[in-house]
């Protein structure tokens, strides 16, 4: 089965701790501090690998992590910094934030490669806080925490062209014929599983890539069929070819396939319905009297609602030519650019937010201020409180992250109390 969509959790990796130590040399009694700052943690990268048609992969595996820094050492020793990790993706891969379902990033066009998150900054070593009165700090910063993300893939094929048709109206062999597509043909309904992509060469022309959508039922929309999986490999493409069984081999109305398909393109995705459609009327060559055909109620119906009608034979080739250089003509009218679906999910911001996040609150009940939060708790389980530096050092932490001044904004006073994480304090300003 061709996978088009997979769910993958992603890490980035962490920053490394900076180092507490101090020199210890033959003739220096009381070496200064040496702490080493940690390693910069791997970054999560995503790039285009234009070798690649499925998320198959993602399939197999779908944890993905990039390496944790290293901690610092003594003697001003750095850590390592994490490796990033590369995953690959085919051209046309949407990634999705899975919860919320929104964009982060469509990998086509000039979207070649992107750090979807960095790697958390090394912690400063102790060498760092040294200062001319207090010169023998007890304390480093820790490193930044990872960042991690649960992430859809969707791959929305690139074409510029798109097939679409009722089961065995002659899609794939279409395809065959005008490109160097090798689909496979049966006489059965879904025989086309994956979408197959064709490049149409033409003489005086640039060319254009064909893609070859699965056949349609009437509610693909809403899921019947293989219908749904398929629809939004058709939402880059410029132009619609419609093909539709002109000769009703199998005793059906091709007016009202017409329109059955098309029904259930606005039901998916009106902007689709909208792009410019051209009929391909096929099996011609099995129409004996064309003159008292339904060829000509297709043309009818359709012509003046500025849908141009062709009648081809995808068999013996009759008619394709001409079809093909109206398709062109068509492509031209629409332009070059490759349809880029617009981010709508700013991933390192949202996953920074909810890292560096804290609150402050008054306990009513029990007549406190309560600070809590992932960054305030990790910076405190790495601060020694019963130390007076390590105090200090902690009471500037909140001060600079704006927590102190929220606490005068709930109105706390001298000698009300703090609860930090399981720690008492007495506020005084």
């Amino acid at each position: 089965m061709f996978a088009d969509r997979a769910k993958i959790y992603v890490r980035s990796g962490k920053g490394g701790d900076g180092h507490v130590s101090f020199r210890h040399e033959k003739f220096v009694p009381a070496g200064g501090p040496d702490g080493g700052d940690g390693g910069r943690g791997g970054d999560v990268i995503f790039m285009v690998d234009e070798g690649l048609n499925t998320l198959i992969d993602f399939r197999n595996s779908r944890k993905y992590k990039a390496g944790d820094g290293e901690p610092g050492g003594k003697k001003n020793c750095r850590g390592k910094d994490g490796k990033n990790i590369v995953l690959k993706v085919p051209p046309g891969t949407v990634i999705r934030e899975a919860e919320t379902g929104q964009i982060i990033v469509d990998m086509s066009g000039d979207n070649r490669e992107i750090v979807l998150l960095k790697g958390g900054r090394g912690g400063s070593g102790n060498q760092h806080y040294a200062t001319s009165t207090m010169q023998a700090p007890m304390y480093a910063q820790p490193g930044q925490p990872a960042k991690e993300l649960s992430l859809l893939l969707e791959l929305k094929v690139i074409a510029d062209v798109g097939l679409v048709g009722l089961p065995n109206v002659g899609k794939s062999t279409f395809l065959a014929r005008v490109t160097n597509a090798k689909p496979k043909i049966a006489n059965y309904h879904f025989t086309t599983l994956n979408p197959n992509l064709g490049v149409v060469d033409l003489d005086g022309t640039k060319g254009f890539v064909i893609a070859d959508i699965p056949g349609l039922i009437e509610g693909a929309s809403q899921g019947v069929g293989l219908g749904y999986e398929f629809l939004r490999h058709i939402e880059r493409t410029k132009v619609i070819i419609h093909i539709v069984d002109a000769a009703g081999t199998e005793g059906r109305d091709p007016v009202e396939d017409i329109y059955a398909i098309n029904r259930e393109l606005n039901a998916y995705n009106p902007e689709i319905a909208r792009r410019p459609q051209v009929i391909a009327a096929n099996k011609i060559d099995v129409i004996f009297e064309r003159e008292e055909s339904t060829l000509n109620a297709i043309k009818e119906e359709f012509e003046p609602k500025g849908i141009p009608v062709y009648p081809i034979s995808a068999v013996s080739g009759e008619g394709v030519k001409e079809l093909l250089y109206q398709v062109n003509r068509m492509l031209e009218e629409t332009g070059n650019e490759v349809t880029v679906f617009e981010p709508e999910f700013n991933a390192e911001k949202a996953v920074s937010q909810g890292a560096e996040s804290y609150t402050v609150e008054y306990d009513a009940k029990n007549d406190e201020y309560v600070v809590e939060g992932p960054k305030v708790e990790k910076m405190l389980g790495y601060t020694n409180l019963d130390s007076e530096k390590g105090f200090n050092f902690f009471q500037g932490f909140l001060k600079s992250t704006g927590i102190l001044q929220q606490l005068e904004a709930l109105g706390i006073e001298d000698g009300d109390t703090v609860r930090i994480y399981g720690h008492s304090f007495d506020y005084y300003k």
